[in-house]
Order: C-alpha cells, then sequence, then structure tokens
C-alpha cells in the first residue's frame, strides 16, 4: 500500500486521545480523521488542547490529516449561520495547529422534499464559508449525509460545479441511506472527489464492514486508487454490544451479524475489513 494513506475517525475505539493512538498503531493506520477528543467536540476544543493532541500524535509518527468537524451540520431555517461561522473560523485556527489540511463540512439540514427552494440560501452560506477558507491553505471538503442538501449524487455534483475549490468527500452508506446507488453516485463524482470515506452498508441502511454491504466499496477503492487517489477515513459505525458475554453460557456463542463486544474490536474489524479490500 505504499503511497496510499488509511486514517480513521479514532474515536469510534476509544473516547480518549491516548486509547485512540492505540488503536492507530496496532492497525498500522497513518493518523487521523480527528472528530471527538477526551469527551469534546473537535470544534470545541482550546487551542491549548490542540496543541497537546499535537504532540502526542508527533511523538507517536501519527498526524491529523482531517478536522471530522461539524460545519455546516446545522437546520438551513433557524440554525445560528452567524455563531456558525465563528465556530468555522475557530475550526481553521485548530487546523493549522494540528497540522490538518481539511475540514470536512456539510450543506445543511433541510426541511421537507422540496431542496430547490432552499438552494439559494444555501449556496450563499457555502459561499461565505468557503470565503473564511480563502488563504488559509486548508480546503473545506463536503460530505454527502441523509437529510442535508447535498444527500444524493445529483446536488452534490451542484454544489461542486458551482464552487470549483470546494472538495468532495465520498461516503457510500450515506448515500445508501439516502436511497442513492452507489455506482452511479460515483461515475459522477469520482473527478472531484478528495477522499473517500470507507463505510459501507446494507440494503435497508445498516451499516456492516466494507465489502459487505451493496455500496460497491471494494470496486470504488479500487478505481479511486487507480486514478491516484491516495487517502482514505475508515468510519466504522459497527455495532458494539459490550454485555454479549453476560449472556452467554461458557462455551457458546450468540451469532450476531456484525456486533462487536467493544469499541476496541469494532474498530479493529473496520480496518481489516478495509485492508481486505485492498
Amino acid at each position: 500500500m505504499k503511497n496510499f494513506q488509511i486514517y480513521a475517525f479514532a474515536d469510534e475505539a476509544s473516547g480518549q486521545v491516548d486509547g485512540q493512538i492505540r488503536a492507530l498503531l496496532r492497525n498500522g493506520l497513518q493518523g487521523l480523521e480527528i472528530r471527538g477528543v477526551d469527551g469534546q467536540n473537535i470544534a470545541d476544543i482550546s487551542v491549548e488542547k490542540a496543541k497537546e493532541v499535537r504532540r502526542k500524535l508527533d511523538d507517536n509518527g501519527l498526524r491529523v490529516w482531517s478536522m471530522g468537524s461539524p460545519i455546516g451540520k446545522i437546520d438551513i431555517v433557524h440554525g445560528d449561520f452567524a455563531a456558525h461561522m465563528e465556530k468555522l473560523k475557530h475550526v481553521l485556527e485548530l487546523s493549522h495547529v494540528l497540522g490538518a489540511e481539511n475540514v470536512r463540512m456539510f450543506s445543511f439540514y433541510i426541511p421537507g422534499d422540496d431542496h430547490a427552494i432552499w438552494r439559494r440560501k444555501v449556496m450563499d452560506q457555502v459561499g461565505d464559508m468557503l470565503r473564511a477558507a480563502e488563504g488559509t491553505g486548508i480546503a473545506l471538503c463536503h460530505e454527502n449525509e441523509k437529510g442535508i442538501y447535498g444527500d444524493v449524487a445529483v446536488r452534490c455534483r451542484e454544489l461542486l460545479d458551482t464552487f470549483p475549490e470546494l472538495k468532495n468527500i465520498f461516503d457510500p452508506a450515506n448515500y445508501i441511506q439516502s436511497g442513492q446507488e452507489t455506482l452511479s453516485a460515483w461515475e459522477m463524482l469520482k473527478g472531484r472527489t478528495c477522499y473517500l470515506h470507507i463505510k459501507d452498508a446494507l440494503a435497508d441502511g445498516h451499516v456492516v464492514p466494507a465489502g459487505k454491504g451493496v455500496g460497491h466499496v471494494p470496486q470504488i477503492v479500487k478505481d479511486f486508487r487507480a486514478m491516484g487517489g491516495t487517502a482514505v477515513t475508515i468510519e466504522p459505525h459497527l455495532t458494539v454490544f459490550a454485555g454479549l458475554k453476560d449472556l452467554e453460557r461458557a462455551g457458546e456463542e450468540t451469532k450476531m451479524a456484525y456486533a462487536y463486544e467493544s469499541s476496541d474490536a469494532a474498530f479493529d474489524a473496520a480496518c481489516d475489513a478495509l485492508k481486505a479490500c485492498l
């Protein structure tokens, strides 16, 4: 996997940065898409806390690839956009401290099914966010997410066409959960995709390890690499059933589809699934 970098939302292994570092190291990953740190969302930590996290990562040969921020994940109607812009500015400051080159962002929760009536406001606010990032050297990367304006490929493409500087994150499971077939979405968006979120799902939306769902994850990863793609983020979202052992008699094993005894076990399974795809 020379020249191919694998990062992860390691807060799914541990809420504590020390536990995240252990999870990354034992799975041979390069670093974090950082989202949760010692009980706080990454957008809410202080600069001093960011410096502490950076020191720990540097000491272990790890890096922050992207900020797994919640920017843009507010209601288009009732969300406090002015306060949200201040949060974005803070995230950009933290990005410099942590050495992140990307900030994950969204395109606002939309009420109802009529996306067209909100298009102008979405575009205005996304434009404001991109202007805030101008000159920082940090890319804003839009992730498709159920319930937001850019939930399906055609609206993601609309955002990318409107804003050439905007980057694309491709999340197969989120497309499945939005009723979007992933291969057609990939054909539409692959030329603008900065990186992938490695997350697969069944047709009913339940998240499963990469390659076990209907997201065509192995095919998309192969195509991404063939195009020169260099980085992905593992996002496990797998079921943890910590009390499983307590419910079984000695020598018995309950068969559950992709449920794990601990967060660490679920994280390791997600890493193993991506490696099998590769």
